[in-house]
């Protein structure tokens, strides 16, 4: 069962997908928000494209736990992209992931203009398989 993974922000959303034993996650794309409504029709052409049976979100909480307004734009999108995909979608706790693949990033001395254009997607990858690694330990 393959398992897509989403890094949800303004401009840009990170996309990771798992292979179908859900063991391992691999950054797949980054999708430009442009259009009101394009990056839903993407989403769903990838759940397609890759037999994709539920979807990982980011969900932002601050250091202490509780929910601000990016993590409420996060809840609102996946409520969305539930209603539309008609399929299983998780929230699931980023905190520090994009730090850490910017750090990942730094430390494989990928220059700044690279690390624009896939930290998203590293991103959208360790939300995955953080999320993966929590079910295998059930």
């Amino acid at each position: 069962m393959k398992i897509l993974g989403l890094d949800y922000g303004d401009r840009r959303i990170g996309v990771a997908v798992s292979d179908a034993f859900g063991w391992t996650a691999q950054g797949l794309t980054v999708i430009e928000r442009r259009r009101e409504g394009d990056d839903f029709d993407q989403i769903a052409r990838l759940v397609s494209e890759h037999g994709v049976e539920e979807v990982v979100v980011g969900l932002p909480k601050n250091m202490n736990g509780t929910i601000g307004p990016r993590g409420e734009l996060c809840m609102a999108f996946a409520e969305e992209l539930k209603e539309l995909l008609r399929i299983p979608v998780h929230l699931w706790d980023e905190r520090l992931t994009t730090v850490s693949a910017h750090r990942t990033l730094l430390e494989a001395d990928v220059s700044r203009k690279k690390r624009k254009g896939v930290v998203d997607k590293m991103a959208a990858s360790l939300i995955l398989q953080n999320y993966l690694d929590s079910k295998s330990q059930r």
